[in-house]
């Protein structure tokens, strides 16, 4: 029987994060003709040399980083979680390896973080819901001793220091989730359906004590629960069109066009989620597919690779390419730490 520590989940999940990034960089803003044109047929993609990642991996690691400082301060909560994780995407944000087209929503956010005396939900950017907070959340799944209360805050706190868009904090919150599950030894038949049930059970339950009032800076919602509902209902809609599109599933046909683009976060989760499902115990060839798609490459693949290497653990990913990521040393520091 395989166990969370012979299959060491973390490993696998932040080197498949990292590996699926490089894969995807080279073929973000590109559609599927012009990358078949650049790299040949899509189940043969090399991963490209050097391996270099995006702000995708760059951003993992700076949550990573915030997590542990916050760790040796004591149990988890928000008082502890904020100021680190706050610092770390500062530090990000000021960085001269900050090179790597980071998006808008987080580049203004941490502009506004930067000033210390400034409350974070005044730089939340709650109108956003771009996938530059689940990208990165796959940290918030790999922690061991966390409850579910302290995973979900954890995962929409992190979201909501740049994306405070509703739908951001729930597909942040359904990514860790996810990624939680399939490290847990979740069979992959049942995840959708789990995924689904989560939602269902926290579609009105606003985490205050993460969060405190982020939800009155929006002008159309009454309550702290209709303003969360949003978010979950549309992460939803985004689940039931993964498990449509799985029902009839089309290797060959790019996923984008039946969950999404992925610009947007419940897209960037189904997609990748529908990528690593069509390709469950072939995790090179789910991150293939997920490069090669018309919509934000490097983050499906990124989040692909995430499940499956949580999923799969760190015998998922041919050695000769892990040798090669960027930041691998990085990467493998929190893998250890997480899986022991």
């Amino acid at each position: 029987m395989t166990t969370t520590a012979t299959k060491r989940p973390a490993t696998g999940a932040l080197l498949g994060l990292a590996l699926g990034d490089a894969l995807g960089f080279p073929t973000e803003f590109n559609d599927v003709p012009s990358i078949l044109a650049k790299t040949g047929p899509w189940r043969q993609m090399s991963l490209p040399r050097p391996a270099i990642v995006t702000d995708d991996t760059q951003m993992t690691l700076a949550l990573a980083r915030g997590i542990r400082t916050a760790a040796e301060a004591g149990p988890v909560d928000p008082d502890r979680l904020t100021g680190p994780v706050r610092s770390e995407f500062v530090d990000w944000y000021h960085s001269p390896e900050n090179n790597r087209a980071p998006g808008r929503t987080c580049m203004v956010a941490c502009s506004l973080l930067n000033d210390p005396s400034r409350d974070w939900r005044d730089a939340s950017q709650t109108g956003s819901k771009g996938c530059g907070a689940n990208m990165r959340v796959a940290p918030v799944g790999l922690v061991p001793g966390w409850t579910d209360e302290e995973r979900a805050g954890a995962a929409q706190l992190q979201s909501a220091l740049t994306h405070g868009h509703p739908t951001a904090l729930a597909a942040s919150d359904l990514t860790a989730r996810a990624v939680y599950l399939l490290a847990q030894g979740t069979e992959v038949t049942g995840l959708v359906g789990r995924l689904r049930s989560y939602a269902l059970d926290n579609r009105t339950r606003y985490h205050e004590r993460w969060l405190g009032d982020l939800w009155m800076r929006t002008a159309s919602d009454a309550t702290p629960e209709s303003f969360i509902a949003r978010g979950w209902d549309e992460c939803l809609d985004a689940l039931n069109r993964l498990a449509a599109a799985l029902k009839h599933p089309s290797p060959e046909t790019d996923p984008c066009l039946t969950t999404g683009d992925g610009w947007i976060a419940e897209e960037a989760l189904a997609t990748a989620l529908q990528c690593f499902l069509l390709f469950p115990e072939d995790p090179v060839t789910a991150l293939r597919r997920a490069a090669c798609t018309a919509g934000d490459s490097d983050s499906i693949a990124c989040l692909a690779g995430a499940f499956a290497g949580a999923h799969l653990g760190a015998a998922a990913w041919p050695e000769d390419w892990t040798i090669r990521i960027e930041y691998r040393e990085d990467l493998l520091t929190f893998a250890t730490l997480w899986d022991a």
